[in-house]
């Protein structure tokens, strides 16, 4: 029987600094992981981390011990939108997608989250996480085999490529399925470690951007400029992470033991997310969501204070005017990033195949079938849909058709379920 968490329960205390910092240890290889593949500052990335944190934990009265940073679901759109209108006008897109949150929030307010469960069931959030794994292996495999995102430009010979990629997956691999507490938490930045060490004897990295990087300096914070084609490219996208949010809050409430969707919220907690969204990307960060190998790590230690992911925002905000920092994380060649990712992107892809198996529906049913297969293959297969400037592809168009689909086809009788 989960009880009703308080205000009371939140701690701050100076012990729980070295706590808080093993918290953000455990998040660190993600968080940077994204902006290091989409092109944005790791420098800003920690900072909006740490300030999304404080945030949420404002929106939540300070009740829900998780810890916020940079959202894998977006990498795909991210990286289409660097490459075709610049950062600027993908952080436009970004900022909607936190607003996007927001104005699901108060929908959930009012009518409750049943109405959203029946708006974007599995069958549509479902084969929607797995458009974006499968998009973004492409990606994968081609810096893997040392190739650019693109496969366009050789950056490594194929062979040190295979090597460093593969040496990092298999410790991923190997530390998520054979490591012991602490070590089983952060398997990606072990990844980032034995990779970037086969790295060396093929000379690949260059310190010199190191040497030169000051000690000190504020994050490269970049605004925002209005794009409404990343806007309307990008908020559809939104959808699968906010269906997410609710099994995080539900992990962590089992955790702990806490019934954070009853108090604060669960549209208190998806409203912090999007507020932190929104100001990770006016400032030039990746959209946030809460990690849930953070909430292994509270598992592991049974440390429930929300005051501990408090240390973890300040930590993440401190390092992020470490200038040197960033730049020793520009130094890590895209093979141990490929590496890396062709776990990380596929497991996207399991999540989406999981919600399915966990529905309880009849995927073969007609209804169900036609929702799933033109998902998947509208938004793998490049479909593209335009109205004079208006374009609408991939992911976007995956989560859009998604929606309509559900909301316009219609539903099986009891009779006629019950006769198929």
């Amino acid at each position: 029987m989960l009880s009703d968490p308080s205000p009371s329960d939140y701690q701050f205390r100076l012990r729980d600094s070295l706590v808080g910092a093993q918290m953000l240890f455990v998040a660190f290889g993600a968080l940077v992981l994204v902006p290091l593949l989409t092109g944005l500052d790791a420098n800003v990335a920690l900072f909006t981390a740490g300030a999304g944190t404080l945030v949420f934990q404002a929106l939540t009265r300070r009740m829900v011990p998780v810890f916020l940073a940079s959202s894998f679901a977006f990498i795909a759109p991210i990286l289409y939108g660097v490459q075709t209108w610049g950062v600027p006008a993908t952080l436009c897109g970004l900022i909607a997608a936190g607003i996007f949150y927001v104005i699901l929030s108060l929908f959930i307010r009012w009518r409750g989250v049943g109405m959203l469960q029946r708006l974007l069931p599995p069958v549509v959030t479902g084969p929607v996480i797995m458009v974006i794994g499968l998009v973004l292996a492409p990606v994968a495999v081609n810096l893997a085999l040392g190739r650019s995102g693109d496969g366009s430009a050789e950056l490594v010979a194929r062979g040190p490529a295979l090597l460093i990629s593969m040496g990092a997956l298999a410790t991923v691999v190997l530390a998520s399925l054979l490591g012991r507490g602490f070590v089983r938490l952060v398997p990606i930045l072990l990844g980032i470690v034995v990779g970037y060490l086969l790295a060396l004897p093929f000379g690949l990295i260059d310190f010199s951007s190191v040497g030169e990087a000051s000690w000190f300096a504020l994050p490269a914070f970049v605004l925002p400029e209005w794009n409404w084609k990343a806007v309307l490219f990008i908020v559809p996208v939104a959808i699968a992470p906010a269906i997410e949010h609710f099994g995080d809050i539900l992990a962590i409430s089992s955790v702990t033991e806490r019934n954070y969707l009853k108090n604060p919220g669960v549209h208190r907690t998806l409203m912090g997310d999007g507020l932190a969204t929104i100001l990770a990307s006016s400032l030039g960060g990746p959209p946030n969501t809460t990690y849930s190998e953070v909430t292994g790590a509270v598992a592991l230690t049974r440390l429930t204070n929300p005051a501990i992911m408090t240390w973890a925002a300040l930590a993440a905000i401190s390092l992020s005017f470490i200038d040197k920092l960033g730049a020793l994380l520009r130094t890590i060649p895209t093979p141990v990033m490929g590496g890396i990712m062709l776990l990380l992107f596929g497991a996207i892809l399991v999540v989406g195949l999981n919600s399915l198996a966990r529905c309880g529906e009849d995927l073969m049913e007609p209804r169900n079938l036609a929702i799933i297969s033109l998902v998947v293959v509208f938004g793998v297969g490049g479909m593209t849909f335009s109205a004079g400037q208006f374009v609408i592809e991939g992911i976007g168009l995956a989560g859009l058709l998604g929606v309509l689909l559900n909301l316009l086809l219609p539903r099986p009788s009891p009779a006629g379920r019950e006769s198929h």
